[in-house]
């Protein structure tokens, strides 16, 4: 299934909907994909849904999980951007927090901030868990995932490498497309082709394969540390192409548009917009 979340064209909230070809079914009684989850047979409920339909050309369309309890983000995942960043293959992960008034729709407008003028993109394959657990096995960690997204974990680089932790380069309000489905993962498989390109070029061109960490590792070893709940994502990391590494260095503009794919899952496009 894909499930997504639309704005109502009253423009007083949100509902999860269930997207089949070109039409988007409401999921009476949920005002958005990660209410859904919250329900243990979310997955009966979405496909039994039969609310009001909308048609998906046009719809207005919210971050998939709008409110998420916790997004955790993965850095240096992907071999190669570990070797445009000039690093060694991590051991273990690295772990950092993005907080969800970072979080956009597919189709907005993507704020770049009057501090920062060094906004790079960052395209990811994000994990969305569906079932609740702590210190979960590798090989049971499948069954904890909903499904899978589109991300870009947007960086202000200069505040980032103001200081060894990088949270304050990674989280500025309304600079992190999200969605624009969430597809479950009977539909997907790790593996396509996930890709960024700003103004029609093309910046980052990789197989989700190259992560160096999987999703299922991913949610073994974050579940270590903490209790994962239905909602939350994890945001597996960017491959190589990023504008920082590049010579000359290339940042997002004004006007821009920054679209993110990947194969099986759907895009983001986003116009650059200089934030008031």
């Amino acid at each position: 299934m894909r499930l997504l979340t639309l704005r109502t064209a009253e423009g007083t909230g949100t509902v999860a909907v269930r997207q089949d070809g070109d039409t988007l079914t409401e999921i009476d009684g949920f005002a958005d994909v990660g209410a859904l989850l919250q329900d243990p047979a979310w997955e009966t409920t979405a496909a039994a849904a039969n609310g009001a339909t909308h048609a998906l050309d046009g719809a207005d369309l919210a971050a998939v999980v709008p409110l998420p309890g916790k997004i955790i983000c993965v850095g240096h995942n992907y071999r190669n951007h570990i070797k445009e960043m000039g690093r060694e293959i991590p051991e273990y992960p690295t772990l950092f927090a993005k907080y969800p008034e970072s979080l956009i729709g597919p189709n907005d407008d993507l704020a770049l901030p009057q501090e920062s003028d060094t906004v790079d993109w960052e395209a990811e394959l994000a994990v969305v868990i569906g079932k609740k657990g702590r210190r979960i096995a590798e090989a049971d960690a499948a069954d904890h995932i909903a499904g899978y997204a589109v991300l870009n974990d947007i960086s202000m680089r200069d505040y980032q490498f103001r200081t060894v932790q990088w949270l304050q380069g990674k989280t500025w309000e309304n600079s992190t497309p999200f969605g624009p489905a969430l597809v479950t993962k009977d539909e997907f498989t790790v593996g396509p082709l996930m890709t960024s390109a700003v103004d029609g070029e093309i910046q980052q061109r990789t197989p989700t394969a190259d992560l160096v960490f999987t999703p299922e590792f991913l949610v073994s070893y974050i579940s270590a540390i903490i209790t994962l709940n239905p909602g939350d994502v994890i945001a597996t990391g960017t491959p190589g192409g990023v504008g920082h590494a590049q010579n000359p260095q290339r940042y997002l503009q004004e006007g821009q548009v920054l679209v993110t794919a990947i194969e099986g899952l759907g895009q983001l496009t986003n116009r650059v917009v200089k934030e008031a």
